[in-house]
């Protein structure tokens, strides 16, 4: 194997273009293919910057060339040579116009037959390719995924430094604390039978760094939660986490709306206009979700005056026990939902929640409406003309409790744009939700419960219903949307002690609950507090947005997969008994071995 004596890298193979012609250079990379013409032999060397073609002529130099004839995919080469024009353009990669005559070549490392090709857009199942993810992650576009990551980070730094922030380290060890998932947890050697919790997010510490003085903190910090996994989250992810002394709702949203500004600007070259802001219970009347795509419209229409006085009485009962009856128009709709495929949908209807699913389809002269026989004369047509109803165009209707209607709705909505190819590509729709609700009602055990973590403050003007109407309280919080995708959820907290206390005790904590885990904190308010409030940013799904892919996974360097493994190491193991005699723990086996 040769070694690297005498030669140091000068520039990366992507880089070049014409203007670097005549100029002597050395690379280097892995082998991506060779192509052998009999005296002439040509090598596209890769990294990560882009591809950079090496040619090898016989006449030149005999050893040079039949050193280059013994080069195959993703060995590790470096190559010295002066760059030329090629004879033979490729205008599909940045460096098509030229080459390097290559003059001294050096094979430092070979290469076995890898399990899969190393191309882009690769075909091999994720399996394998997980299994050999330094391989995948050799692959151009998972590269280019990743070093977009990394440039959203690094914008993160910059933009958050220039405005004054610290970034502070809070620990990655801490006390367990309840903050809607299940802790990751650590046990301790030195206080056998103690446990240490990974952090779900650095919340209360970052408070802390308030009620400390440092006025305005930032973190890109690693969080854990013991959750099952889907295509949008994974056990363990990176918050862009900040916190803000001084300063109300507005001004941390107006903060976060200038980085976001940049980062579509810096990235991808787009502008993106101010942020429009909407209130929770907007978007669910509108879109039946919290996280609306707002990129079509098709909103959510309430029809339960017109629906109230029918004679269906799947409507009019359901309005008189103080539901509603929820309507989509889908234009242009008709023709694609045929009956069978209304069938299907209302399948897929029942799957979330639905007892039915009613419809109107206008595709022939007349409107065919699946409840018309409950109906007087003339309350379709007002019904039509109600939802501003036209040929071609098809209705779904849902009723049901409020809430459950809409979610419903909202699912659908989402379901119907997908079938009709309503969502656009390359559209960015922002999303403020503000005023948010503070209790969310629990279906299985009936009790309200922390819609969001309990140090966030209430809405003045709902104070009053703390004890009295926790449906109508409101929180000073607000979730960034994007596409239909939440990016970040943002509060003003309670600094009040006593407040703080008395948020405890409604969501259901003993006094000496409240001691044992957030002691500390509610005495820290005991010595003064800036009003102040914060946000986390997921640095993982706004990658995985502005990189147009579907998983996490493809932004995520080693990711963990659906049943939170890790396939290439095979994490999570056994440890040995030596390891759980230190810790004094005992392992009680449930799978087979």
């Amino acid at each position: 194997m040769d070694t690297m004596k005498g030669l140091k890298r000068t520039a990366y193979c992507g880089t070049f273009r014409s203007s670097d012609i005549g100029k002597e250079v050395t690379v280097g990379g892995f082998v991506q293919r060779q192509r052998d013409l009999g005296s002439l032999i040509f090598v596209d060397l890769r990294d990560r910057t882009g591809i950079l073609q090496l040619a090898f002529d016989e006449t030149s130099d005999k050893e040079i060339f039949d050193k280059a004839f013994t080069l195959r995919s993703e060995y590790v080469v470096m190559a010295k040579g002066v760059i030329r024009e090629r004879s033979s353009k490729n205008k599909d990669i940045p460096t098509g116009d030229i080459e390097l005559e290559v003059n001294d070549l050096r094979i430092l490392s070979k290469a076995e037959t890898p399990p899969f090709e190393i191309v882009e857009n690769s075909n091999t199942g994720e399996a394998m390719r997980l299994k050999y993810r330094y391989l995948d992650l050799r692959r151009p576009d998972l590269q280019k995924n990743i070093l977009m990551r990394h440039k959203i980070a690094k914008i993160a730094r910059d933009y958050f430094y220039e405005n004054d922030f610290i970034e502070i380290e809070t620990p990655m060890m801490i006390k367990s604390t309840p903050e809607g998932a299940r802790d990751y947890v650590v046990p301790s050697r030195i206080q056998n039978g103690k446990f240490y919790a990974l952090p779900q997010s650095p919340q209360i510490y970052k408070q802390l760094t308030m009620i400390a003085g440092f006025d305005r903190y930032i973190q890109l910090a690693r969080c854990f939660r013991d959750e099952d996994l889907r295509a949008d989250r994974q056990p363990e992810f990176t918050q862009i986490d900040i916190e803000m002394s001084f300063v109300d709702c507005d001004d941390i949203m107006n903060m976060t709306e200038g980085f976001i500004k940049r980062v579509m600007k810096e990235t991808i070259d787009v502008e993106i206009a101010d942020i429009p802001r909407i209130t929770f219970d907007e978007a669910m009347n509108l879109y039946g979700s919290d996280k609306p795509d707002t990129r079509f419209g098709m909103t959510i229409q309430d029809i339960s005056g017109w629906a109230s006085k029918t004679d269906f009485s799947v409507f009019s009962d359901t309005v008189k026990n103080g539901g509603s009856v929820k309507a989509i128009v889908a234009e242009n709709g008709a023709e694609k939902y045929s009956r069978k495929k209304i069938d299907k949908l209302t399948e897929h209807a029942k799957g979330i929640g639905a007892k039915g699913l009613a419809y109107i389809r206008w595709a022939e002269d007349e409107p065919n409406c699946s409840f018309a026989k409950f109906l007087k004369e003339g309350e379709l047509e007002e019904l039509i003309n109600t939802l501003n109803v036209k040929k071609g165009d098809a209705v779904f209707i849902v009723s049901d409790k409020t809430r459950k209607a809409l979610t419903i709705m909202g699912a659908l909505r989402l379901i119907v744009a997908r079938e009709l190819e309503m969502i656009p590509e390359n559209k960015w729709n922002y999303l403020w939700i503000t005023e948010m609700p503070f209790f969310e009602l629990d279906e299985e055990t009936n009790e309200w419960v922390a819609a969001h973590h309990p140090f966030t403050m209430p809405m003045d003007e709902s104070i009053q219903y703390l004890e009295t109407d926790k449906s109508k309280v409101k929180a000073q919080s607000f979730d960034l949307v994007l596409n239909g995708t939440e990016l970040l959820s943002g509060s003003m907290r309670i600094t009040d002690c006593e407040l703080q206390n008395k948020m405890f005790e409604l969501l259901g904590m003993s006094q000496e609950e409240i001691d044992a885990k957030f002691g500390f904190l509610v005495d820290a308010y005991h010595y003064a507090a800036p009003p102040h409030g914060g946000m986390g940013l997921g640095l993982d799904r706004l990658s995985m947005l502005i990189c147009g892919v579907d998983s996490l996974r493809d932004v995520v360097a080693f990711p963990k997969v659906q049943n939170a493994s890790e396939p290439m190491s095979g994490a999570p193991s056994y440890i040995d008994e030596t390891q759980l005699d230190e810790l004094a723990l005992a392992i009680t086996r449930t799978d087979e071995e």
